[in-house]
């Protein structure tokens, strides 16, 4: 095993080391490791992404862990870039406002923070906020835009020091973070360290059953090291002294959860969506091991379609581009077989992608504009979530006679 990856051996949840490998898909570099053009002559190191079920708390995972550092210290996703994502969070800056309202000036902090999009419609209602970020670029854009931004790895040592300096939070948020680390019984002590005593913790993950019912493989990638359900997060609160009373479906990222946790004596009661979820988990059979073999052979089906419909555009002489460089692109191109044979560059709205090559394959990443100079015959939407307000957006395309291929969560063509 490689210095930058090292592997774990029991579960990250319950620490059970009954565990079955679940599938393994194809092996690839980080998801976000974009390379300028002086390093596209060398080889970047593919690491292993393999899935683990945990027969004691059915826990969904991956045990290699690659250096977070190397993840997130140079990350060049930001949230504010996407028109649909700052909705989304003032949407969700609202609900919470509003179902768990704070006093005045109150303490709001955001783990994972990115660029403040979030916090921002906090700090519009009156409340303090402070941000924690790994990704120092980042961190430092954020901090211009007027939003309190703290540059490091959030874990219980940290939380002494935020709670030192800017004492107990009324609401702490964490969201696309929770299934980014590693020493979860860690981070949640952190959690309890800041949260006041009728404090919540809300944090949105990518979801289980969202990810098994709709095929969503490429949601899985080196940043993702869980894959949540509600029965399993249920017990490891309660083991950690906290209690989920909320866990409501929302439609980013393909599908998410919603979490909202109190601490064991906090005021809140817990919500029927909790009990919704696990039945509706226990439905889809997200506690038996034979729901994800059975996951991968609908994989390998949803490949060979792909990959027919490409071989015909080839053999017809079809020039075919990619739109959209989100991690999740990394894990589909990979696993799907979408090389530089197949499409010879990506499209992206992300001025911090553009003018970079794609993790691995060396892809260039060029803005929209790119589209009309070169006129291909199709698109395939490798950020396939995005895929109606990308396609509204470049109706030009379609009107001069273009075409859109959406791969995911069912293969169509526009």
């Amino acid at each position: 095993m490689s210095e930058q990856c090292s592997r774990r051996k029991n579960c990250r949840l319950c620490n059970s080391e009954k565990l079955c490998q679940c599938f393994k898909l194809e092996s690839t570099p980080p998801a976000n490791s974009f390379i300028k053009k002086e390093d596209i002559l060398k080889e970047q190191e593919r690491f292993p992404l393999e899935i683990y079920f945990c027969e004691n708390c059915f826990h969904v995972q991956i045990l290699d862990i690659v250096d977070p550092k190397i993840l997130f210290e140079n990350y060049v996703y930001v949230s504010g870039t996407s028109p649909i994502f700052v909705k989304h969070f003032e949407d969700y800056a609202d609900y919470i406002l509003k179902n768990f309202p704070q006093t005045e000036n109150s303490l709001i902090i955001d783990i994972g923070s990115n660029d403040g999009t979030l916090l921002q419609f906090f700090k519009q209602k009156g409340h303090k906020v402070v941000g924690i970020d790994p990704a120092k670029e980042i961190c430092s854009k954020a901090n211009d835009q007027g939003i309190e931004t703290l540059n490091g790895f959030f874990n219980f040592e940290y939380s002494k020091k935020i709670k030192e300096n800017y004492g107990k939070a009324g609401i702490i948020t964490a969201n696309n973070v929770f299934a980014h680390v590693d020493d979860l019984t860690d981070f949640v002590s952190g959690i309890k360290q800041l949260l006041s005593n009728d404090g919540i913790f809300v944090f949105e993950v990518s979801y289980l059953a969202d990810v098994i019912d709709n095929l969503l493989f490429d949601t899985i990638y080196h940043e993702h090291l869980s894959y949540h359900s509600v029965i399993s997060l249920v017990s490891f609160f309660n083991k950690n002294g906290m209690e989920l009373i909320e866990a409501n479906r929302v439609e980013t990222h393909g599908g998410s959860l919603r979490c909202i946790v109190k601490l064991k004596d906090g005021k809140y009661d817990i919500k029927e969506s909790v009990s919704n979820c696990i039945n509706l988990e226990k439905k889809l059979g997200l506690n038996e091991l034979d729901t994800y073999r059975k996951f991968f052979n609908r994989l390998e089906m949803k490949k060979n379609e792909l990959q027919k419909l490409f071989e015909k555009l080839k053999r017809d002489k079809k020039t075919i581009i990619g739109f959209g460089a989100p991690a999740k692109a990394t894990t589909f191109m990979y696993q799907f077989c979408i090389n530089e044979k197949i499409i010879d560059c990506i499209i992206d709205d992300s001025p911090l992608k553009q003018g970079l090559f794609s993790p691995g394959m060396h892809i260039p990443v060029y803005s929209s504009e790119k589209i009309y100079e070169k006129k291909p015959d199709y698109i395939i939407i490798l950020a396939w979530n995005f895929s109606q307000s990308i396609m509204k957006k470049h109706d030009k395309f379609k009107n001069n006679g273009g075409h859109f291929i959406i791969p995911l969560p069912k293969l169509e063509v526009y």
